[in-house]
């Protein structure tokens, strides 16, 4: 039993909510457009409670550092009484919290367990200067063996990821840098059609491209192969087939768990001709799942939380051989009007990224490109997406199969 989608939202990525109406005020936010957008009134929620067919799942990476707040599931009944009793829960997986939070709800609906899941993922991070927020952030790494004191560890982390790329051979440094270039380029220009993109009004400073951090920061890496700090929240609502009139479902799902430490997957890169083998098999087994091929897909959204993820992410999709992903972005491929399309939305680079929301923002994004609801992002024809969520340095791989039911 695929888990059908009735219909998913999110928050104005742009909006800084810390200095609003914080926690409460972004879920209210996303939550009633959520439900609007499906259908489901808060009075049918009600009845739902009583009979104890829906639950609640609640992606948040890292809500007790940023917002001195735990216990994020016990606050659906303030955003309204409707919600007292629910079942619900927070869940944290890094930078893929929103994706454990999807596959636990899709579980529970296969299982039979609920009639209809919320799907919610939400972070409010701007509450911490760089410093700080590094801190918030290392925590997704291995932070007592590899994170502790080293400033800004992710762009170094994936600066030695690209340093691993090209130290590879085959392909020109100049061509890789390049294309992680052009990968940022695009994910600017794609997010100037998103009226929720937080970089939506943003032109790429040229400039920005090429300046890099430096080596105490990361030499590979530049300000423009970051993805965002971002406050916001994103909703999907699942629910069991024959349920309520649906347009898409959930056709397939693949998870695998490499190993925390930069260093052993470092090993693995330079000893596996797919350098990231674990996230080819999550994405693998969501296609398997689907009974979908990459040449069947139409449109695909990938965790660019730095531009070197979204340049491996093309061949863990499926779109060219490894070692030949520069292809596809020479080409134009993966352009909006490109064969293999990824990120119409802006990507986290463009769109932002709200660390526990991200996966739930992928996967309505691909809800409404499957069903032609995209707008200026739409894709033409679209029926079929498939998305990658990671969470640290790819230890956590998710990845999903969206598929339009008309």
């Amino acid at each position: 039993m695929r888990p059908v989608i009735l219909g998913g939202a999110q928050t104005d990525f742009a909006i800084n909510w810390s200095k609003s109406t914080g926690l409460v005020g972004t879920l209210s936010d996303v939550i009633h457009k959520g439900l609007a957008d499906s259908g489901i009134s808060l009075q049918s929620i009600r009845q739902l409670i009583r009979e104890n067919r829906v639950a609640a799942f609640i992606g948040n990476f890292n809500a007790p550092l940023y917002i001195n707040q735990g216990h994020i599931g016990a606050f659906l009944s303030e955003v309204d009484p409707a919600f007292h009793g629910i079942p619900s829960a927070r869940y944290e997986n890094a930078c893929a919290s929103g994706s454990v939070a999807i596959d636990t709800a899709a579980a529970r609906i296969r299982a039979g367990d609920y009639d209809v899941a919320l799907v919610i993922g939400c972070e409010i991070m701007k509450t911490k200067g760089p410093s700080e927020g590094n801190d918030c952030l290392s925590l997704a790494a291995d932070f007592a063996g590899e994170a502790r004191d080293v400033r800004f560890y992710f762009p170094r982390a994936f600066g030695t990821i690209a340093d691993e790329v090209i130290a590879r051979g085959g392909v020109k440094e100049e061509t890789i840098m390049d294309s992680l270039s052009e990968i940022s380029r695009i994910n600017y220009a794609n997010a100037r059609s998103n009226p929720l993109a937080q970089t939506r009004e943003q032109e790429l400073d040229m400039q920005m491209l090429n300046k890099r951090f430096g080596k105490s920061f990361g030499d590979r890496t530049r300000y423009s192969d970051c993805s965002q700090v971002t406050d916001g929240a994103a909703m999907l609502v699942l629910a069991k087939p024959g349920f309520a009139p649906a347009k898409a479902e959930v056709a397939g799902y693949g998870h695998r768990t490499a190993s925390i430490s930069l260093k052993n997957k470092l090993d693995t890169m330079r000893s596996d001709a797919r350098m990231i083998p674990l996230t080819f098999q999550a994405i693998s087994e969501a296609y398997a799942r689907a009974n979908v091929t990459c040449d069947q897909v139409d449109v695909f959204e990938t965790h660019d939380c730095f531009t070197i993820s979204e340049y491996l992410a093309i061949s863990a999709f499926g779109i060219t051989r490894p070692g030949d992903e520069y292809m596809a972005v020479e080409n134009g491929s993966i352009e909006k009007t490109g064969k293999t399309p990824i990120n119409p939305s802006g990507g986290l680079i463009g769109a932002g990224h709200p660390v526990g929301a991200s996966g739930v923002r992928m996967a309505v994004d691909l809800f409404k490109q499957v069903t032609d609801q995209a707008g200026g992002t739409q894709i033409g024809g679209a029926k079929v997406g498939a998305m990658l969520n990671i969470g640290g340095s790819f230890a956590s791989n998710y990845s999903f199969v969206i598929r339009s039911l008309s």
